[in-house]
């Protein structure tokens, strides 16, 4: 029986390359293991979180599904949806509620995060938390138990999710009987966090990140801005922390990897590594960046194959629907 992975992304901000190195592009050559059954949905419902504006959701979630079908996500080998055409997953979320206790949310990093945020800052330690927010793990746990996934792709910073989805799961099970298989991590430790322009992860929040699909002039004024430090041109430079050199071998073959690792002990310069890493950047990224602005001016193709998806997801969904009703007594 083949092995089920699930990859969701939020249509929160335009996809950078933080998310292509770090979930994208993974998941994509997850893709092409005939081993594999591959889920791929956009999670606009946990997009409203953070966005409170119908256009841009709008926009934002075809710029998402756009991102993924011009870097060659194959929707006839795999399963590509929208969250919210699902309606079986709010079911699901409710569901699993009542099996998670609010110590577990406490513990979630996000909502952590705002509370240290809010007591540095002398506000209230809830403010500005929505239960959105709050109970966005339970929301993530219903994405990856609804499909029964055996793999969930992720970064070293979401571990705790699938950890989370995990706990929520071995709950339900010991009350209603087991129901639900228990998820697994799947880490790529060379791109487990990837670095912005200034150095800190790339995220939309802080500002440094390159989209995508970002126009060739834009690209390489983006990447003249990564921050490097004050080693002299001529002197040997580590690879390891280099922003420039974890972009670099992201989107360069093995070979120019080699050759730039030999060029770091060498003594290459800054100027020279930025004008090297441009290049395989745009080499890599010129055909799908033609391939998204042409779907962006043909959104029927992208609405056809998320119904498509839709159609194909939503008798899974309602089959396990179905079996966690009946475990639970409301057949």
């Amino acid at each position: 029986m083949k092995r089920r992975t699930i990859t969701g992304v939020k249509p929160t901000g335009t996809p950078h390359i933080g998310n292509y190195i770090g979930a994208i592009k993974p998941a994509i050559d997850l893709s092409k293991n005939n081993s594999r059954e591959c889920f791929y949905f956009i999670a606009d419902l946990h997009a409203l979180n953070s966005i409170y504006k119908r256009a841009e959701l709008k926009q934002l979630t075809y710029e998402v599904a756009a991102t993924w079908l011009a870097l060659g996500l194959d929707t006839e080998e795999s399963l590509f949806y929208r969250q919210s055409d699902i309606p079986e997953l709010v079911q699901l979320q409710w569901v699993l509620s009542a099996a998670t206790s609010k110590g577990l949310m406490n513990r979630a990093h996000a909502y952590k995060a705002k509370v240290a945020e809010n007591q540095a800052d002398g506000k209230e330690e809830d403010d500005g938390v929505n239960m959105g927010l709050f109970n966005y793990p339970i929301m993530m746990a219903a994405d990856i138990l609804m499909f029964q996934s055996d793999d969930v792709p992720v970064g070293k910073d979401n571990i705790q999710h699938i950890e989370m989805a995990r706990d929520i799961a071995q709950s339900f099970n010991r009350n209603y009987g087991y129901t639900f298989k228990l998820p697994e991590a799947v880490i790529a430790e060379d791109t487990a966090v990837i670095p912005g322009t200034d150095g800190r992860k790339m995220s939309k929040s802080y500002g440094n990140t390159i989209p995508i699909f970002t126009e060739e002039k834009e690209l390489e004024k983006r990447i003249k801005r990564i921050r490097t430090d004050s080693t002299a041109p001529d002197e040997p430079k580590d690879t390891k922390g280099s922003t420039l050199f974890e972009l670099y071998r992201a989107f360069a073959t093995k070979v120019e990897t080699k050759q730039m690792s030999e060029a770091f002990a060498s003594g290459i310069g800054y100027g020279t590594v930025k004008q090297e890493l441009f290049m395989v950047m745009n080499r890599e990224l010129s055909g799908p960046r033609k391939e998204f602005h042409t779907l962006l001016k043909d959104k029927v193709i992208i609405d056809r194959l998320l119904t498509k998806g839709k159609e194909k997801v939503q008798p899974v969904a309602n089959l396990m629907m179905e079996e966690v009703y009946r475990k639970i007594g409301l057949t």
